[in-house]
């Protein structure tokens, strides 16, 4: 019985301080990176951080999970994009287009988000710490009939 308790303890101290399981197609990532246009890619977890991807074409993309810490998505195109979980810490989104998005549990936490323009994405538990908004329809509080007023 000790055995055993024993052997458990030890695989769930494993599964503790394993990372997280990455999904994202390693094709696509490189696709990404070298044309920046990966329209309906699979970048689940893909480790992003401090790349230029200014003007990016993500639509449709999967991107749950991605570390965009310190990235440039200047004018990117995220458009019915799964942002869930993702990570933009520092990341500078100016211009970009995050319309029909799923953004829940996403970290904008000193992010920088001018005209970027939101419009019929969900937006549960957003982290928004020092984030800087401005002409954003992210907003605290509100509901979500409070965006429409927005629309362009």
């Amino acid at each position: 019985m000790k055995r055993l308790f024993l052997t458990l303890a030890i695989f769930t101290t494993i599964l503790a301080i394993a990372p997280p399981a990455r999904g994202e197609n390693p094709d696509h990532v490189k696709r990404l990176l070298e044309t920046g246009a990966c329209q309906g890619c699979n970048l689940i977890g893909a480790d992003l951080q401090e790349t230029h991807l200014i003007g990016a074409d993500l639509r449709d993309a999967n991107l749950s999970y991605a570390n965009f810490n310190d990235a440039n998505l200047e004018g990117a195109d995220l458009t019915g994009a799964n942002l869930s979980g993702a990570d933009f810490t520092n990341a500078f989104l100016t211009n970009a287009v995050l319309d029909y998005a799923r953004m829940n549990h996403v970290n904008f936490t000193a992010a920088r988000m001018y005209d970027t323009h939101v419009f019929g994405a969900s937006m549960e538990d957003l982290t928004l710490t020092d984030a800087e908004l401005f002409n954003t329809n992210i907003s605290v509080g509100g509901s979500y009939d409070d965006f429409e007023l927005w629309e362009e």
